[in-house]
């Protein structure tokens, strides 16, 4: 076992000299020895709590984290940090919470790892921003880390076809429309979610799993394992081993963290039809270290990648089928065969993502995953779109979809609770473009997930039959032509905020665009007319968050990033 030299590692400021024995003391009372205080530190950071099935099992697998880091020389201190469960908080004020909850979720974790001068970090994460909330910490502290997914849900069983709780959203519009009685609605619901773990289709917690995995700061195959098994402590066990290595080697997450292992990063959202909150997240995680990757950067990369994962929501199969598969390695394996994705970025198993599919082979008798010559289309599942209407860029999930262009009417709403209600009670016809805005990151605050609205909308039959533009977000679980990310947003006086009902709007995921039939005379006159609406919130979280945070294109950043970093942590 490899004895560490503390007297470079920032836990000597807690740890070693005579000066230190009073924060030796506190370790002393927590039945800590000599030998351990020691060793390095390794924080042991989670997401646990009882909020949501995503993060209840990950207690347990935390407490395989610590066995490794401790069996390979160090001393593990656990911690949790908070989490806001979108599945819970969708479709009312709570939705307001959630993207905020990644930057507290990436605050706190680096509050608690600077207060205590933790060595190195491993995270488990099961919900949608934690999982780039923790990874987000990671690059900003830059000490030795690993990341480690809880694991999704299994799938449930309704009618005989594996169903997950965007059924139940869609259910919702069935039932408003007449399609679905209140006793199959209630039948449903209580099948929908039979286990612990995350939602199970390619929706935002699988999509960034996914993303772990390709990015290098997580193990092969952790991503896969559904969490009710115990075999998913076997890697949360090797995470922890893992992460020591790193730490003998010096290995940093912003050396794994790059231009390139983004570009890979968002190969795979593409590749697997995934979250368009990922082009939130990818910047978000550039910024960290100041690379620049906004949301037109991921568009590129997502225009020349080929769709292969027939996963839910636009496909057929969910996040255990992958798994069973082959999981996210055979993936990668045939994106790295047609050339798709950087072979030569290194990973937290200290070798590259070329040099972890050595032995990896493409199994062409399963059906979830295609060869990359042969995809389920040449392009990617997820398009960026820009024009008059978004001038920063917008996204669209297109995986599933049979038209890509749409030209419509503007039906406009201020807030996602008038189209809602508008929505449950029909008041919209074909060809609309339904409009939501000042549901951006500062106007919110918070950029809510429109999930109850476009299941309601595709419950009811109209999927394809309408557009829904915002400059709000949408859940990984949304399907149907919904635009979001529409920036500049409503409340810094974007086009959004300027069109009227009636307005005649051209959508292309074909061509990359989003026009409003305005001239540029009209829009102008338009905007000197204009009037910011207030905040909705004058104290607490929400308005700190809508003082800080920057635009959607840029990742919804709340701090400056690693552009202006004057010190960084790992080397205190």
């Amino acid at each position: 076992m490899k004895t560490f030299n503390k007297k470079k590692l920032p836990s000597r400021h807690t740890s070693l000299g005579p000066d230190k024995a009073p924060q030796r003391s506190f370790y002393y009372a927590m039945n800590l020895t000599e030998k351990d205080v020691a060793k390095p530190f390794v924080g042991v950071v989670s997401t646990w709590n009882e909020a949501a099935p995503c993060n209840i099992a990950l207690m347990r697998q935390a407490q395989s984290v610590k066995k490794g880091v401790k069996s390979s020389g160090g001393t593990p201190r656990e911690f949790c940090t908070i989490t806001v469960t979108d599945g819970i908080a969708m479709g009312h004020e709570g939705m307001k919470s959630s993207l905020v909850s990644r930057d507290v979720i990436a605050d706190s974790t680096e509050l608690t790892v600077r207060g205590h001068c933790y060595d190195a970090l491993v995270g488990v994460a099961g919900c949608d921003k934690s999982l780039p909330g923790l990874m987000m910490a990671m690059v900003r502290l830059n000490v030795p880390s690993v990341f480690i997914y809880g694991g999704s849900i299994l799938p449930g069983r309704f009618n005989g076809k594996d169903v997950t709780v965007l059924d139940v959203f869609e259910g919702v519009g069935k039932h408003s429309s007449g399609k679905m009685t209140e006793h199959a609605l209630r039948k449903l619901e209580l099948k929908a979610c039979p286990s612990a773990g995350a939602c199970g289709g390619q929706f935002t917690a699988n999509t960034m799993a996914c993303v772990s995995e390709a990015i290098g700061l997580a193990l092969p195959y952790s991503a896969g394992t559904p969490a009710p098994y115990e075999q998913r402590d076997k890697y949360a066990l090797q995470s922890g081993k893992a992460v020591m290595n790193l730490l003998k080697k010096n290995i940093r997450p912003r050396d794994i963290v790059t231009k390139k292992s983004l570009e890979n990063a968002a190969t795979i959202v593409a590749a697997t039809g995934g979250s368009t909150n990922a082009a939130l997240h990818l910047p978000a995680l550039a910024n960290e270290i100041g690379i620049k990757f906004d949301l037109m950067d991921v568009a590129k990369i997502f225009k020349r990648t080929p769709y292969l994962a027939d996963l839910k929501p636009g496909g057929r199969y969910v996040a255990k089928d992958m798994w069973k598969a082959g999981g996210v390695p055979m993936l990668l394996k045939t994106l790295l065969d047609g050339g798709f994705i950087h072979g030569n970025c290194l990973t937290v198993t200290g070798k590259t993502i070329k040099e972890n599919l050595k032995k990896v082979k493409f199994d062409s008798k399963q059906k979830v995953m295609r060869k990359y010559n042969n995809p389920l289309s040449n392009d990617g599942g997820v398009v960026g779109l820009k024009g008059n209407l978004s001038p920063e860029g917008a996204i669209v999930k297109v995986a599933g979809l049979k038209k890509l262009q749409f030209t419509g009417r503007a039906r406009c709403f201020d807030t996602e609770e008038a189209a809602y209600k508008a929505v449950l009670k029909r008041k919209y016809k074909d060809g609309d473009i339904i409009v939501i805005r000042y549901e951006g990151p500062k106007g919110g605050p918070g950029m809510r997930e429109m999930l109850q609205t476009t299941g309601a909308i595709y419950g009811q039959g109209k999927g394809e039959k309408v557009a829904l533009i915002t400059d709000g977000r949408f859940s990984g679980a949304t399907r149907g032509f919904c635009i979001g990310h529409v920036g500049p947003e409503a409340s810094v006086g974007g086009p959004i905020a300027l069109l009227k009902n009636g307005d005649v709007i051209h959508i292309d995921a074909k061509k990359g665009t989003i026009n409003v039939d305005l001239s540029k005379k009209e829009l102008l006159k338009r905007r000197k007319k204009w009037k910011p609406k207030k905040i909705n919130f004058g104290n607490g979280t929400l308005w700190k968050y809508a003082q800080t945070v920057g635009p959607a294109y840029l990742g919804a950043s709340t701090h400056p990033g690693g552009k202006k970093e004057v010190k960084c942590y790992a080397d205190i």
